[in-house]
């Protein structure tokens, strides 16, 4: 086994770590003393102490058959660890059904936050499969391009889903299943579950036109998990709601999977109902609570159409709560004050994407600065590059965040070239755009202009651009986010449209329906005789929000 000894504020050109014999501790100890020594560097950011630990296993320490303590709520009904632990084995073995092990078997499921999503998602794991949780908003045809590009053999999905999908499995020879249909009668045998294993997929867009699948490994998982149970202060104290998408990172990870490694409970709701949420607040329900600012924004919108009285209440149950967090998007400075006013609340920011889960995030004990996303969390390394692939090492220069650490995906599913193309020299290219202030990150935006971040969805321009395309009336678009106070960015597609055709937004949007998910969807359009390119016929998408 080895030791990672860390250096808060090395110099650039310091390695990022140095490995020790666990025998060899009077070298440790004066390698350690003498990295303390060192001068400041702020700009350069080490991998966080970690103390020494056996290889992780995907075993969650409250999950088993003794455990009478409250998992999961879902509307009337409650679960305990013991319930959870034994449908998921069952569920496992169902899966299996007579097999030793899934090997890695691409499995994808359509349910919403629920009993049945956990025991899904779980069971594939404990079976050795790859879990792949979909968006329930997703339309038919990004429903195909997912199932095809993960070559899925098997789709669970509930009763209220299932007819839309017949027609598709059909098509894909893909077995279309209820979770009560692959769960068995009694749990059995299962495979170990072995950290450099492929664990989940998930898909995100990216500079592509297509969104790639994100593959995470039990160790990937692992560390996702337990460097946030241990920056936030996770117990089995906390209580925490869950309406964020379960087919993102946020969701799965920083909620319910960190939720129930830490023995918390977590209430289960399939979307963000603000009425519900927040008489469970005023009940003093919740001691967590984790949204994306947009969230936020809808909570104060909430709050100016009912009475005064109602929203003290509300406010005092947040302002009883140990942690908001805000993330998956930046948060206006705005916000972040108001929601202070409102509740005493500081919120804490942090910053994460689908291949890394969380990096970075403002201290849990510690000030919180408004506009900042904080420091790097333990066993993360993170380092500003300029565009010559040099570190910067000045504060307050923008270059690109970079990451290593075993938080870190391990592939793009079948895209060697996208994996090899989004690192350098061992760092994992983030493409977003940050400097350091005093210690802290503060993105400044993506590097790409074709990303856009809308309502905690990252969502590919160029994605939207290929299916307005095919509308029959268009010849050409481009599209571009544009601030927006309630959605961070909102979609905004630049159109040109064929001789004689004319075209209002309601219909657009009509005719997008069912043909993208509904936050892909532009939330304007602008009609203009031409795209402004440049001499090889490229659209030059900066010069487009001058035409606002």
């Amino acid at each position: 086994m080895q030791w990672q000894i860390h250096a808060r504020h090395l110099k650039p050109s310091a390695p990022s770590s140095v490995n020790l014999e666990l025998a060899d501790l009077d070298k440790r100890q004066t390698l350690l003393r003498e990295i303390a020594q060192r001068p400041d560097a702020s700009y350069y950011h080490p991998v966080s102490p970690l103390v020494p630990k056996p290889m992780p296993q995907m075993n969650f320490p409250h999950l088993n058959n003794e455990n009478k303590n409250i998992a999961l709520v879902e509307g009337d009904h409650s679960y305990s660890y013991a319930d959870v632990h034994a449908r998921i084995e069952k569920f496992a073995n169902g899966l299996l059904n007579g097999a030793d092990d899934l090997q890695e078997e691409r499995i994808a499921f359509f349910i919403p936050a629920s009993i049945d999503y956990v025991t899904t998602m779980f069971g594939i794991w404990r079976a050795g499969g790859i879990a792949i949780p979909l968006n329930v908003a997703s339309a038919v045809v990004e429903l195909e391009y997912y199932l095809s590009c993960a070559n899925v053999t098997r789709m669970i999905a509930d009763g209220k889903r299932q007819e839309s999908l017949r027609e598709l499995c059909a098509k894909m020879n893909i077995k279309l299943l209820s979770v009560e249909d692959v769960i068995a009668k009694q749990a059995g045998p299962l495979p170990e579950a072995l950290p450099e294993r492929r664990a989940m997929m998930l898909f995100t867009s990216g500079t592509t036109n297509k969104p790639k699948g994100v593959v995470s490994t039990h160790k990937t998982i692992h560390a996702q998990i337990t460097t946030l149970i241990d920056a936030w202060s996770w117990s089995d104290q906390d209580r925490i709601p869950l309406f964020l998408p379960v087919h993102h990172i946020h969701g799965i990870i920083n909620i319910l999977s960190c939720g129930l490694w830490a023995g918390a409970t977590v209430h289960l709701f399939p979307k963000f109902d603000v009425a519900k949420i927040t008489t469970e607040v005023t009940a003093g329900t919740y001691n967590v609570f984790m949204a994306v600012p947009t969230i936020y924004v809808k909570l104060i919108q909430y709050f100016e159409t009912i009475n005064t009285s109602e929203v003290r209440k509300i406010c005092d149950g947040f302002r009883a709560m140990r942690l908001n967090i805000s993330g998956s998007a930046a948060c206006p400075v705005k916000l972040f004050k108001q929601w202070q006013e409102l509740t005493g609340q500081v919120l804490l920011e942090r910053y994460g994407m689908t291949e890394i889960g969380m990096g970075l995030s403002n201290p849990y004990d510690g000030a919180r600065r408004a506009g900042y996303v904080g420091q790097p969390l333990p066993g993360v390394e993170a380092q500003l590059f300029d565009e010559n692939n040099q570190p910067i090492n000045e504060e307050n220069k923008p270059g690109e965040i970079r990451i290593k650490g075993d938080n870190v995906f391990l592939e793009y599913w079948k895209n060697a070239k996208a994996t090899a193309e989004s690192f350098h020299d061992g760092w994992f290219c983030t493409g977003d755009v940050a400097v350091i202030d005093d210690s802290y990150y503060r993105i400044m935006g993506r590097s790409s202009i074709d990303i856009i971040k809308s309502g905690g969805y990252k969502l590919s321009a160029l994605e939207i651009e290929d299916t307005l395309l095919t509308h029959e009336g268009i010849s050409e678009c481009a599209v571009i986010g544009v601030e927006d106070e309630t959605w961070g960015e909102s979609v905004m597609a630049f159109i040109g449209l064929k001789t004689g055709v004319s075209m209002e937004y309601a219909d657009l949007k009509n005719w997008c329906d069912g043909k993208m998910s509904s936050y892909k969807i532009p939330k304007a359009i602008k009609v203009i005789d031409a795209l402004p390119r440049n001499a090889m016929g490229k659209v030059r998408k900066q010069d487009l929000k001058s035409l606002l």
